[in-house]
């Protein structure tokens, strides 16, 4: 069994690390970060194959772990910390960043670097990454149809953001 999961892994590494960097970075906004988080999200998935039970792709499965590792590294951060990195931290305009983002406008990354963590998460996970409705919702742990809701209401801000028409929306009631 340790030999099957070993090059199991290996060959999901090959196919994923790139992808879960990519959507790390835009979580933490940290290159050097986010390889490291990348490389404890394969950690915990060779530390814990005996529990992936093949009920949604080694993808979804690996995402839902990168998330869950990523979250955990936020929690731990200080929250002034946490707030300096989420809510004030410019894009640095290194060729390296603009390569890494290049799926991304140098807007797009600003008008999600402001939006709620949740917002950010599900537009990150189904328009960006492209994962169901029904992936995301196992990723985040919700249900389908908060992972709905949550999607229409974060592309609207994401819409007014973008149009430079936001004012006070997360003072919205809801919001």
């Amino acid at each position: 069994m340790s030999f099957y999961k070993e090059n199991e892994i290996e060959e999901w590494y090959r196919q994923y690390h790139q992808t879960i960097f990519k959507y790390i970075i835009l979580m933490v906004k940290d290159s050097q970060q986010a390889e490291d988080l990348t490389q404890e999200t394969f950690l915990r998935a060779y530390k814990h194959h005996h529990t992936f039970k093949r009920d949604s792709s080694p993808k979804t499965w690996l995402f839902k772990i990168a998330h869950n590792t990523t979250v955990d590294y936020m929690r731990k951060m200080k929250p002034i910390r946490l707030f300096h990195q989420v809510f004030n931290k410019e894009l640095a305009a290194s060729s390296e960043d603009i390569v890494i983002l290049k799926e991304n406008s140098r807007e797009l990354y600003e008008a999600l670097s402001n939006m709620k963590a949740t917002y950010k998460q599900v537009i990150i996970l189904r328009k960006i990454k492209g994962f169901s409705i029904m992936e995301t919702a196992h990723i985040l742990e919700w249900s389908e149809s908060k992972v709905k809701s949550t999607l229409f209401r974060a592309m609207q801000s994401l819409e007014e953001k973008m149009s430079g028409e936001v004012k006070d929306d997360e003072k919205q009631v809801g919001r």
